[in-house]
């Protein structure tokens, strides 16, 4: 599969270097609230985490794979995956990945076979709440052929065997011991957050020299790195999550650029890019950024459809989208992109309906008070806490706009918004939420939403809160589909497949659909060489390629 998109930017006059520049500051709304690789999905850590590690697979900006840190994509024809039956008699896979010469970390210490062994010995204990947590049970076997090469034996042949997504070398001669005193309680004690800037975490361009909790994150040259010498000596990130206030240090110059991936609203950028001319780079990357609401499923209002589906009949996402984002967010009728060849574009579409949505609450037994809001047959109003990231000005507009929306149709929204990194860390990812939660979902070409959607992946104590099931959905055929589309090797008969997906998504909405989103991205006009991908694979992992002009 091979897909590109993106847009031209127009080239302008470079102005004449003052002096050298071997540092940049990047602004992002978020601050990562753990810095293990493994531990919690949240972009900001994958974003500043892409500078100071490396996996060994990566989606890139044409959408294909590639080796990160591995010598050799492993395929049938190479001879590096061969299919073979399990000990259970299953068809299975062995993949083997041989590391690329001269890796080190940080201290100097050899990215081996052994920090892989580890990275999969912890991630197989459901104790220590690595996800996702399909990947470490069907690679039921790690074997070290040598210091430098691995093979992964697999219970299951599936399209995507050659990609290991977040599985990656951990460094052992560090984290084992920590994790050995206890698997259930690592993820408070790993040195990842107790020393942080500990070089021997990190194998990347940059390593992490300094961390101002919800503030910033300094990184320097890994004097380690063997790879492509990157252009900076130091890079710092900073977290500034209200957008204005964003802006206002852009414009000040006190950050040189800001980060598409965590950024501006699309709105703001492009009132932003119409006042300052060619002050700036503007690039509005299109994507697999799914804006989507997480409904509590299981337990009432919420777990009754009708209730979903007038939620989304009374939402004018078009408006929406036409009015704030300029027209530049699709609406989205599943989770899955028009951009990703899977995507069925004759799914059921919910347009705006009010007097649908008014219906549907009827029959669902609500009916208008004296307020105009609904109430049940026991008095009980129709009142939804509703929460996203504090300080993200395009999402709290969205926030406001919908709250009036649905108190046309009788519906209270009351929200509650959060600091992003308690949002997604707790409030999410333990499942505190009681309604509605407004986020993005970022994923790779055709990456099959087994996390979101299979009942396995709802956090909860006993797998140390991993999955990202936040809402509880449960639906017996999304969970074979989401099982099973990945081992469907012929295309025509996968496609099939995820239409059905589609089309139960779209009738049982696990989550409220609204588009999908564009990212808008702003670089200082010295800037080259940064590609946003558009997917789940941050621009970061290929940093050590930006340079000044």
């Amino acid at each position: 599969m091979r897909l590109r998109v993106g847009a031209l930017l127009l080239a302008v006059a470079a102005p004449a270097a003052a002096q050298p520049r071997d540092t940049l500051t990047i602004g992002i709304t978020q601050y990562p609230s753990t810095f293990h690789p493994n531990i919690e999905n949240m972009a900001a850590k994958s974003y500043v985490l892409g500078f100071a590690r490396r996996p060994l697979t990566a989606y890139g900006a044409d959408w294909r794979l590639a080796c990160l840190t591995c010598e050799t994509l492993p395929s049938i024809e190479n001879g590096l995956a061969e299919r073979e039956t399990t000990p259970d008699g299953k068809a299975g896979i062995r993949v083997t990945y041989r590391l690329r010469e001269g890796l080190r970390w940080g201290d100097g210490t050899p990215v081996s076979s052994d920090d892989l062994r580890f990275a999969w010995e912890a991630g197989r204990d459901a104790a220590t709440g690595f996800g996702p947590a399909e990947f470490y049970r069907s690679a039921y076997e790690l074997i070290v052929v040598d210091p430098r090469t691995v093979t992964l034996r697999f219970d299951r042949v599936t399209f995507e065997y050659a990609s290991m997504g977040d599985f990656q070398p951990l460094p052992a001669h560090i984290e084992r011991e920590r994790w050995q005193a206890d698997p259930r309680t690592y993820r408070t004690r790993t040195a990842y957050d107790t020393e942080t800037t500990n070089p021997g975490l990190w194998n990347g361009p940059w390593r992490i020299t300094d961390v101002r909790p919800g503030a910033s994150v300094t990184l320097d040259r890994n004097p380690a790195w063997n790879g492509e010498a990157p252009a900076f000596r130091r890079i710092t990130i900073r977290t500034v999550e209200n957008t204005p206030a964003l802006e206002a240090q852009l414009l000040a110059g006190q950050v040189d650029m800001i980060a598409g991936e965590l950024g501006l609203p699309i709105e703001q950028a492009i009132a932003l890019e119409r006042r300052t001319g060619n002050r700036f780079r503007f690039l509005f990357q299109p994507g697999l950024i799914y804006e989507h609401l997480d409904v509590r499923l299981d337990q009432p209002p919420l777990s009754d459809r009708r209730l979903r589906q007038a939620l989304l009949l009374a939402t004018d996402r078009r408006t929406i989208t036409e009015r704030l984002f300029a027209g530049r967010q699709p609406i989205a009728n599943t989770g899955v992109n028009p951009l990703d060849p899977m995507h069925d574009a004759d799914v059921r579409q919910w347009p705006f309906d009010l007097a649908r949505a008014r219906a549907l609450l009827d029959e669902a037994g609500w009916t208008p008070g004296p307020d105009g809001i609904r109430r049940n047959a026991a008095g009980e109003r129709l009142s939804l806490e509703f929460m996203t990231t504090a300080g993200n000005r395009g999402r709290e507009a969205v926030q406001q706009v919908l709250q009036g929306m649905w108190r046309a149709a009788g519906i209270e929204a009351r929200i509650r918004n959060e600091p992003p990194r308690v949002f997604f860390a707790e409030t999410l990812s333990h499942r505190r939420f009681q309604g509605l939660a407004l986020f993005a979902w970022i994923s790779a070409p055709e990456s099959v939403p087994r996390s979101a959607l299979n009942s396995d992946e709802i956090p909860r104590e006993a797998t140390n809160w991993s999955g990202q099931n936040f809402g509880g959905y449960r639906n017996a055929e999304m969970d074979v589909l989401t099982q099973t589309i990945p081992e469907q090797l012929d295309v025509a008969r996968r496609r099939e497949m995820w239409r059905r997906l589609q089309a139960i998504y779209a009738e049982d909405l696990p989550a409220i659909p609204l588009w999908f989103r564009s990212d808008a991205h702003v670089w200082p006009q010295w800037l080259e060489g940064v590609r946003p991908t558009g997917h789940l694979n941050v621009s970061t992992l290929w940093a050590e390629e930006w340079r000044v002009r």
